[in-house]
């Protein structure tokens, strides 16, 4: 069956903005600046830096080469790199990023709420957290989850000359909104605190493994390295396109937004934080909305600027950005407006990223001689109903992003494995170091990619099993615990059903992508 992407990105400009789009995602403002606060701040980025080079640019180097050489999604790409045999690991690759989109839309369905809710007024609350709380307890959630859904199927179902044309528009904006931002917190008084704590770098503190497995996994989160979703884009390069050169820009661009987001939250968080102090000890009911304070403060712990940041980067991602921001954002001068514009930036975001996960989908569908037409309403239809038990569960939300996080580190590795079947010097040669390609890659791209992107992912999936096993040693085999949802038992139990399905349907999905269960590596 014969089904090779034809359609094509029309400049490289609007193909790096969809890739881009692709990367940057909530993952960059909401989650890079509570990781690194939690981790050292310049500490972390050191070791971040590092994995950058070590996991991130190789396997987008990978990604890139493998979809301009197969042209096609990630289950046909991996029928072409490695044999039929091993068309289960291409499919779980999809699966995973699907899985991901489920739960994905939900956040951007907040982000597209709560900027709204700056709009019309109802947030920052007289009690922080209290739109939040009655936000996520009703049916709001399920339908900007709809809402998001279906405006992702609208403009991949037009392909990738839509998605294209989207990235031109919504790029720069985010771009332009995350400056905006920036500099507005850089010009905040006590800002200078913030940038130290974020750059200052204690040498000493790389001595502690989870600064570097919290750098690995923010790596792995905020590239969208070994999802499949470079490779599928890659798949729509024009001919003459330069894969090194766009390969090492897209994470170095990444990257750099997510410092700015960090220098925006950073500087905002700590020259705000005194006034939230002093507003605190004015109006103590203020402390109903945040239940760790209240309980830190009872415990003994003075009310100070020091304990209110410790206490805002020890939040889960929502917690930081849907109670805390709005309360920071309301101590400034012009507040309401610069928190819509951070809640539509986060919006943006999400969006893009969105519908670089949906493609993937429809891709996969599309290579098995789908119409596209089809193909979306499909992953549309799925999708959208999936996603309801993370838009009305907290619990069932919290559990997929634990489960199918760590399953990228899982496709990650299967990834570096297709290629080391296929032939990591061979692949470099033929598919990166191309006639087109005015940068060429070193052994070295070898090495990381046979030995190190293995032992990376191996290490960081055995760490997150025993850190689960060591946190909850009686319940840690228990998948079906509501009190804790990231277990090992859990992440077992829905990598073993869906890998067991995928293999025993791998000649079918062979024959449905390439229309016979032969050999074709």
């Amino acid at each position: 069956m014969e089904n090779v992407a034809k359609e094509r990105f029309g400049s490289r400009l609007g193909m790096m903005l969809a890739m881009l789009g692709m990367a940057v995602g909530t993952g960059n403002i909401w989650r890079f600046p509570r990781i690194t606060a939690s981790n050292g701040g310049g500490a972390f980025l050191v070791a971040w830096v590092v994995f950058l080079l070590l996991w991130s640019i190789p396997l987008i180097l990978l990604e890139f080469g493998m979809g301009r050489k197969t042209r096609s999604g990630p289950v046909k790409a991996f029928i072409l790199m490695m044999g039929p045999r091993w068309a289960w690991m291409g499919a779980f690759a999809v699966f995973v990023t699907t899985a991901i989109t489920f739960y994905y839309s939900v956040v951007a369905g907040w982000t597209v709420r709560f900027a709204v809710a700056t709009v019309t007024g109802e947030i920052p609350e007289e009690v922080p957290g209290t739109f939040w709380r009655e936000f996520t307890g009703s049916s709001w959630p399920v339908l900007t989850h709809g809402i998001v859904f279906g405006a992702t199927v609208l403009v991949v179902a037009r392909g990738v000359r839509a998605i294209e044309r989207v990235a031109l528009v919504l790029m720069p904006i985010l771009i332009l909104l995350i400056l905006i931002l920036t500099v507005r917190a850089l010009t905040l008084e006590g800002a200078s605190a913030g940038l130290s704590f974020m750059f200052s770098v204690d040498w000493s503190r790389l001595t502690e493994p989870g600064i570097w497995i919290a750098a690995l996994t923010q790596n792995a989160w905020d590239t969208g390295a070994g999802w499949g979703l470079v490779l599928c884009y890659a798949a729509y390069m024009r001919e003459r396109e330069d894969t090194t050169l766009n390969a090492f820009i897209l994470p170095t661009a990444n990257n750099l937004i997510s410092l700015l987001a960090g220098i925006m939250v950073f500087c905002t968080v700590f020259s705000v934080v005194p006034q939230l102090v002093t507003q605190v000890a004015e109006n103590p009911e203020i402390l109903q909305g945040f239940p760790d304070l209240d309980k830190a403060i009872k415990g003994g712990k003075e009310l100070s600027p020091e304990l209110v940041q410790e206490t805002i980067f020890s939040q889960g991602n929502e917690g930081i950005t849907f109670i805390w921001m709005p309360q920071l954002f309301k101590t400034l001068p012009g507040g309401t407006f610069f928190m819509f514009l951070f809640f539509l930036a986060l919006a943006f975001a999400a969006f893009t990223s969105m519908v670089a996960m949906v493609e993937v989908s429809t891709r996969a569908l599309v290579d098995t001689g789908m119409e596209r037409s089809r193909a979306i309403k499909i992953v549309g239809a799925v999708g959208f109903t999936l996603g309801i038990p993370s838009a009305v569960s907290m619990q069932v939300f919290k559990n997929q992003d634990w489960v199918w996080g760590v399953a990228l580190m899982l496709t990650g590795l299967f990834f570096a494995i297709a290629i080391i079947t296929h032939g990591v010097t061979r692949f470099r040669r033929e598919h990166l170091n191309h006639e087109h390609s005015n940068i060429k890659v070193g052994r070295w791209w070898d090495f990381v990619i046979a030995v190190l992107v293995p032992l990376q992912a191996v290490f960081l999936l055995v760490w997150f099993m025993y850190d689960s096993w060591d946190k909850n040693r009686e319940g840690w085999l228990k998948p079906f615990d509501p009190e804790h949802i990231d277990n090992v038992g859990t992440v077992l139990v829905q990598f073993a059903v869906v890998l067991v399905i995928l293999i025993l349907a791998n000649r079918w999905i062979v024959k449905k992508t390439i229309g016979q269960p032969t050999d074709t590596a």
